[in-house]
């Protein structure tokens, strides 16, 4: 063999040497993430060879799947999307996915291992798909939804006792289910949702901060309470009327002038929602021990997830006295999710252990035995039962004697705390309407909720937590004491 043909034989032998070690990586080092990854069409095909597990509330599918035409032969089908939502997020051909459908999704499309039995482990076969089943009570949710309407706001219910998301509303809502194929339909549906200023596929409860407005006083009362500036809700506070911002010529008054707010108690702050009184509460604790407790609450915390992760809640850094002032009405830059301030409420309700939110009580394989379980878990103590026994106390005179009439229940002890944050450039919009509050029908049986109304049709005079809000964690209290008889 001459010199010129050896070397061609040897360059060709190289570079089949190279692409068999090639070959063999792609296939051995590479070959799962690619399978899996989601630009590789053969993903799509698989995933949606079959029918989807589904995601169950109160014992029934809230989800579905559907034949289809083309090369995806089923696609997700949802009851009451628009209700669902929030719960759900969505699952699409051409859109991907999201909440508790991207996050079980390999339960849901029958790919997670723990699905498979021995023959599938080998033969690398789909298994046939499991279901997640979560703490949502579909009464709560419906009447969540109901309850805001065609208002723009969103609303949470928690059992106090073990952290289940009981319902989770946004609205403006979407149905996941005009989007979840691949078809023009499909397609004009998604765009138009994109385009839609009201923007219905945020999902407000849990993505959404809002500045909370008078609801925050409680938490400020905790902090007090907590830190020995006070011993009770009905010791007389150190508060004038009008309230001088410090360093400054600014006076701060009351919405209601007449109100008894100078030197008031706690429980008679609360009553009347008196600025004054926890503007100079937040000043005299000072900033770093209110943030700690707004900590103990949930606020500053980036990785809450329940699995789904909410937006980080805050209670702001830095400030000098006069915006620390203003913090302690929820305003300056305290920002809070709904979800945020229905785990405030649930820790007062349960005398001040604080349980972490979840919506998912378990996922099942494909005969519905359990997988994995969602056991309750603390969050923090945020709060002594003596600080939270007090600020019950006070909220359930703003339910019976306060702003929050709205929310009686007979028969229920209730205690609850309005909230109208502003909102705009020096005030400029309608301001957000808030209500959090609890119920207890004894026996254990509790719930919590937070409601927040964004924007509505009533007039800038007639927008009131108690007034629009209140109704709505009203009818959601209900729901979920309902089988209890009360």
């Amino acid at each position: 063999m001459n010199k010129p043909l050896r070397r061609a034989s040897v360059f060709s032998l190289l570079l089949v040497l190279a692409l068999l070690a090639w070959t063999t990586y792609v296939q051995l080092a590479r070959g799962e993430s690619l399978r899996e990854d989601p630009r590789n069409a053969r993903v799509a095909i698989s995933e949606y060879a079959g029918p989807l597990g589904d995601i169950i509330a109160g014992g029934k599918p809230v989800t579905g799947s559907a034949a289809t035409t083309g090369d995806l032969k089923y696609k997700r089908t949802y009851t009451d999307g628009k209700l669902w939502a929030p719960i759900t997020g969505y699952a699409s051909q051409s859109y991907g996915s999201t909440q508790v459908e991207a996050l079980e999704r390999q339960v849901l499309d029958g790919s997670d291992s723990r699905l498979k039995n021995p023959l599938e482990a080998v033969t690398r076969e789909r298994s046939k798909p499991g279901d997640v089943l979560t703490t949502v009570d579909p009464a709560v949710q419906k009447a969540a939804y109901e309850g805001l309407g065609n208002k723009t706001g969103a609303a949470v219910a928690l059992d106090p006792t073990t952290g289940a998301v009981l319902g989770m509303a946004s609205t403006p809502s979407y149905d996941p289910g005009t989007f979840a194929g691949s078809s023009t339909a499909d397609q004009k549906a998604w765009t138009a949702l994109q385009k839609d200023d009201k923007q219905p596929m945020l999902n407000r409860a849990l993505r959404q901060t809002y500045p909370p407005g008078s609801t925050f006083k409680v938490l400020v009362a905790a902090a007090a309470l907590e830190n020995g500036l006070y011993s009770s809700v009905d010791e007389p506070t150190k508060s004038p009327d009008p309230y001088r911002l410090p360093g400054t010529v600014t006076d701060m008054h009351n919405e209601n002038r007449s109100a008894p707010c100078e030197n008031a108690n706690i429980r008679t702050a609360l009553q009347y929602s008196c600025n004054t009184v926890f503007a100079k509460m937040a000043v005299d604790l000072g900033q770093s021990k209110v943030a700690a407790e707004a900590k103990k609450l949930g606020f500053d915390d980036a990785k809450l997830d329940i699995p789904v992760r909410a937006a980080k809640s805050t209670y702001p850094s830095g400030m000098n006295d006069s915006q620390t002032a203003l913090t302690g009405m929820g305003q300056f830059d305290v920002t809070a999710t709904p979800l945020q301030m229905a785990m405030v409420s649930s820790a007062i309700a349960n005398d001040g252990k604080l349980m972490t939110p979840h919506e998912i009580d378990r996922t099942t394989d494909g005969s519905a035995s359990a997988l994995d379980r969602t056991s309750a878990k603390t969050y923090s103590q945020a709060m002594s039962k003596h600080t939270a026994s007090e600020l019950q106390s006070a909220m359930r005179t703003v339910v019976d004697q306060g702003t929050g009439t709205n929310a009686k229940i007979p028969g229920v002890t209730v205690g609850g705390k309005t909230g109208t944050a502003q909102h705009g450039e020096n005030n400029s919009a309608n301001p957000y309407a808030w209500f959090i509050s609890y119920a207890d029908a004894g026996g254990g049986h509790k719930v919590a909720v937070a409601v927040v109304v964004e924007d509505s049709d009533a007039a800038r005079a007639d927008i009131s937590g108690g007034g629009l809000a209140g109704p709505i964690a009203k009818s959601m209290m209900k729901a979920a004491l309902a089988d209890t008889g009360s």
